[in-house]
């Protein structure tokens, strides 16, 4: 059985910019540590709800090293996707070099076999965990849950929300670590023996995401109401953080 990086749920980050649109990786690492001192067991930097896709590999970097340096307690996972294996790599190589524990790829966007895409983006992640990305609306495409076993990857972050999906990843055999990205799922996946969850809510709402792990269910409606008042990834969350927690609305995409 894969045993994973980590349990229980991680945050998948919100990137803070400033009222120019420059990113402000001091205030989104204090944003990161406040989030994991509430018991949030891990961080997401640079994933869809960070905006990655408006980020530059130098912007990546900044924010992963100011992250790992206010979290020095709890895996970092990196967004490294790329349109094709070597803006991957190389994504992967400079996530790691910052300091990330591990990386989350999403799968290519221009073509080329699943295959030898994530073999190749595991090569350059030189024995450092990898985790596939399963989001066909945003990132990339499907990875088929058949073809997860094959790819060498460490296990996976799937935010399609679908549970007949998630009960199929976890059927695997513990070959894989299973992550859902569906807030509305953390009770379920929890009971099904999931490893853990990476989702936008706890950017929000950390201490409700944690009870709603350990299956409690008033603390899975909370979560689902924060979700409702955030409307939509990444704008609408960010106002919602704006009002609770004083942080900056400024957003690049969404």
């Amino acid at each position: 059985m894969t045993h994973p990086l980590w349990t229980g749920p991680a945050v998948a980050l919100v990137n803070l910019f400033d009222r120019d649109g420059a990113v402000d990786a001091k205030r989104t690492a204090e944003h990161a540590s406040r989030v994991v001192a509430a018991g949030i067991r891990g961080v997401l930097v640079n994933g869809s709800t960070g905006e990655a896709a408006a980020l530059t590999d130098a912007e990546r970097v900044e924010l992963i090293t100011a992250v790992r340096e206010a979290c020095p307690a709890v895996p970092v996972v990196a967004g490294a996707s790329g349109d094709w294996w070597r803006p991957a790599a190389a994504r992967v190589a400079a996530a790691l070099g910052a300091g990330a524990d591990a990386v989350l790829v999403a799968p290519p966007r221009l073509g080329g076999t699943l295959t030898d895409y994530y073999r190749r983006v595991c090569d350059a992640a030189v024995g450092a965990p990898v985790l596939a990305y399963h989001y066909p609306p945003v990132a990339g495409g499907p990875v088929p849950v058949d073809a997860l076993t094959g790819l060498g990857v460490a296990g996976v972050k799937d935010s399609s929300g679908d549970p007949a999906r998630l009960g199929h990843e976890l059927g695997l055999g513990g070959q894989l670590a299973v992550y859902t990205g569906a807030s509305a799922l953390l009770g379920y996946a929890s009971w099904l023996g999931a490893a853990g969850a990476i989702v936008a809510a706890a950017n929000l709402v950390p201490d409700e995401c944690l009870a709603a792990w350990d299956r409690d269910a008033a603390a899975q409606h909370a979560v689902l109401r924060a979700e409702r008042e955030s409307k939509a990834l990444p704008g609408g969350l960010k106002e919602a953080m704006a009002r609770r927690h004083g942080t900056s609305p400024v957003r690049r995409l969404g």
